[in-house]
């Protein structure tokens, strides 16, 4: 199975009193958004299975890629690792599954699936974490493909 983890392009900052889930990208996170989106483009197979938050900064990023996807509550801000791997099930599900979410949950599936010592990593913003699942010698392994960040594009 693969999992792409693509963290939300840059938006605006939160205040006090504003609605977190309402929050839109700013003028470079769109930007970001479209550098990345091409590139997934050409990346991904068909029949990709795309969820994505229901924050407007997550939607805002899926869309520059121009893909069918849906909204998944189980991916909002306050989403966990454990959800976002229920909700592709992980590791054995039969399609590609790109989800478009948030920090901590997207730094701490990338953690867990990689087996480092502490219980988070820093996705950054827009970037893309493409990981793996595979049989060898009787043992599953998760694998990185590659991560991408949107300045390199």
């Amino acid at each position: 199975m693969d999992l792409i983890l693509w963290r939300h392009a840059e938006a605006e900052d939160w205040t006090e009193g504003c609605d977190d889930l309402e929050r839109s990208l700013t003028g470079r996170g769109e930007k970001q958004a479209k550098r990345m989106a091409a590139w997934l483009d050409r990346q991904l197979p068909d029949g990709t299975r795309i969820l994505c938050s229901p924050a407007r900064r997550c939607e805002q990023t899926v869309l520059a890629l121009g893909r069918k996807y849906k909204l998944r509550p189980e991916l909002a801000p306050e989403a966990t690792a454990d959800g976002l791997l229920e909700a592709v099930g992980w590791p054995n599900g039969k399609s590609v599954m790109l989800l478009v979410g948030h920090q901590p949950a997207l730094g701490q599936v990338v953690a867990r699936l990689m087996g480092l010592k502490q219980d988070s990593c820093a996705v950054r913003k827009g970037s893309v974490w493409w990981l793996r699942t595979r049989e060898r010698d009787g043992e599953v392994q998760t694998v990185m493909v590659t991560v991408q960040a949107p300045e390199l594009m």
